[in-house]
């Protein structure tokens, strides 16, 4: 039976100025704040001086925030917002997300605890769901509007790859690194992945990078995962107790729950999924693409807000913050200190040492289609994708790295100006433009 209730916005005390849940909320707010105004500003300037070279020389003469002080003084305020985008009204205000309480779902997570979807005119409903076959079943029954996914779920389910087919969007990457391998105290000193054979792992589905990840990592360590090993599909929330009844022998999945195996003493941190793959994709935002045709307006405000999130909860200085906001029964329900370990980077690794790493979990919403093709060459790789697609497609029509760049650019963000790149996977470098060559 999984769990589904609809997150309230957490309450741990008042903020300094008494005005939001919490100092993580009001920090949240003034950030979000001072990027509008930079928004305003930047919209102003270049309204009133839409020539290019002109407005490099007009800054350059007087100074940026000089420039800027001036021409705001010319104008009233109304007219200096009315200047700053074209925001429709959300054609849906009410709309219910589903997620998994694992620190992937954090940028989700956090603006609502945070007030930022309000803030965009929509009331949103968390809805906790234990198991990612659920999250996809409701979200394609229309049940769920949106939802929290594993990156490479939108793409398998555009494809008919596991479920009927239906295209989905995919806007936004939720978070980056944020997993583990994590085995089991007995097998303390059985760290050779070569020592494996026989060996059970649980991971969260198929259709995850969990799955891929772990798959091609015991490739190159010369085990076939489908003959060597067990892999096992089990969800989250349940890997820890089948580690301590020893219904497995390890796993691979999201935090907090490696760290919370370290936690509970049942398990160490063999390796953090960013040794094998830095900046990897892990989770993401992502609706049908029937609902973001029909609710452009309200799809766009769900970018922006999770954006914000994405933003405030990337910087290091304000991870304890969103530890407290996330930590809660209503969204994670996980001891504050697990939560903290996980985002700060300061963690115990179940072998007795204390380990550094600032980019555990990190947040980076730009989603690289060479990323997607990665994913559907290992769907590809390892037969979960019986026919021929053409990579580039598939990818471009389910990772909307331009809407990505606009909607980022709505908030202040600064995009990537391209939609590919190579990437570095356990010391060798993966070209997605090469293998699409190769398709031709």
């Amino acid at each position: 039976m999984h769990e589904e209730t609809p997150g309230q916005p957490a309450t741990i005390g008042r903020c300094s100025c008494g005005r939001h849940a919490d100092e993580a909320a009001h920090l949240a707010a003034v950030d979000e704040e001072s990027a509008s105004r930079r928004l305003v500003e930047a919209a102003l300037l270049r309204a009133i001086v839409p020539n290019a070279a002109t407005r490099r020389g007009f800054l350059q003469a007087l100074g940026t925030g000089s420039a800027l002080a001036a021409l705001g003084a010319a104008l009233p305020q109304g007219a200096i917002a009315a200047l700053a985008g074209d925001r429709g009204k959300p054609e849906k205000r009410d709309l219910r997300i589903g997620f998994l309480p694992i620190t992937c779902a954090t940028p989700i997570i956090f603006a609502h605890a945070a007030g930022m979807y309000s803030r965009e005119g929509l009331n949103v409903s968390l809805m906790k769901t234990a198991g990612w076959a659920v999250v996809r079943d409701k979200t394609l029954s229309g049940e769920y509007d949106a939802s929290h996914m594993l990156s490479p779920m939108p793409l398998a389910i555009s494809l008919g790859t596991g479920s009927n087919p239906v295209p989905m969007v995919m806007p936004a990457i939720e978070n980056v690194n944020g997993n583990a391998i994590t085995l089991a105290m007995k097998h303390r000193e059985r760290r050779d992945p070569k020592q494996w054979k026989g060996m059970r792992f649980g991971v969260p589905f198929d259709y995850s990078m969990h799955n891929f990840l772990l798959r091609h990592y015991l490739a190159e360590h010369g085990l076939d995962p489908d003959r060597d090993v067990q892999l096992r599909v089990m969800a989250p929330p349940d890997m820890v107790a089948n580690l301590t009844s020893g219904n497995i022998d390890g796993f691979i999945v999201a935090e907090p729950f490696n760290q919370r195996a370290v936690y509970e003493g049942v398990g160490f941190i063999h390796m953090l999924t960013n040794e094998m793959w830095e900046g990897h994709p892990c989770c993401a935002f992502a609706s049908t693409a029937e609902f973001a045709r029909q609710n452009p307006n309200t799809f766009a405000a769900v970018v922006r807000a999770l954006l914000t999130a994405t933003r405030f909860s990337s910087s290091p200085d304000n991870r304890k913050n969103v530890a407290q906001m996330i930590a809660p029964t209503a969204y994670l329900n996980q001891p504050l200190t697990v939560v903290e370990q996980v985002l700060t980077g300061r963690f115990a690794d179940g072998l007795g040492g204390v380990r550094n790493v600032p980019n555990r979990i990190d947040f980076d919403p730009f989603p690289w289609n060479s990323m997607a093709v990665w994913m559907l060459t290992q769907m590809k790789r390892w037969g979960y994708l019986k026919q021929d697609v053409n990579y580039r497609e598939i990818s471009e029509k389910v990772f909307l790295a331009s809407d990505a760049r606009r909607r980022m650019a709505e908030i202040g963000m600064e995009a990537p100006k391209v939609n590919y790149r190579k990437h570095t996977i356990m010391g060798k470098v993966f070209d997605a433009e090469s293998v699409m060559v190769a398709q031709r």
